[in-house]
């Protein structure tokens, strides 16, 4: 089964946590001579409506943020990715982008951190790489970046 995996997504947030998990995948996608695919999902706007409102129209604003989100997955990139590798960047629920740009582009192993979160952070957040467990198409190897 491990020697089918031609293509190891990767979903970062551009955090140092994403760089450790990100020369993880690396390793292994030598190893198994596969195509990393880095992705960074700009949460949507609706998800935290609740929240807060921005001054400008919402549209807009996520338009913006998904113009920042593509600058920093460039350098991002650049600095992290040792090999050809693809990138893109995705808009939605982070958790459902994953999962479905996996089934979509013939991903045969997803390689994500997990945050750790517990108490409040996990009831309010809940756990993205636990949704993408519970419901990839594909295995998935979570890393705590922290051991």
């Amino acid at each position: 089964m491990m020697e089918d995996v031609r293509k190891i997504l990767v979903p970062v947030d551009f955090s140092e946590n994403s760089q450790k998990i990100l020369l993880e995948a690396q390793l292994l996608a030598e190893r198994l001579q596969a195509k990393i695919a880095v992705v960074f999902v700009v949460q949507s706007i609706a998800d935290y409506s609740g929240f807060f409102v921005p001054h400008m129209p919402i549209s807009q604003f996520e338009d913006d943020l998904f113009k920042g989100a593509e600058g920093k997955m460039k350098s991002f990139m650049a600095e992290n990715v040792t090999s050809a590798a693809e990138s893109v960047v995705l808009a939605g629920d982070v958790a459902e982008e994953i999962i479905s740009y996996a089934a979509g582009n013939d991903v045969g192993m997803i390689v994500m951190g997990t945050h750790g979160y517990k108490g409040l952070e996990k009831i309010l957040f809940g756990s993205v790489a636990e949704q993408v467990v519970k419901n990839s198409p594909c295995p998935v190897l979570t890393i705590n970046p922290y051991k």
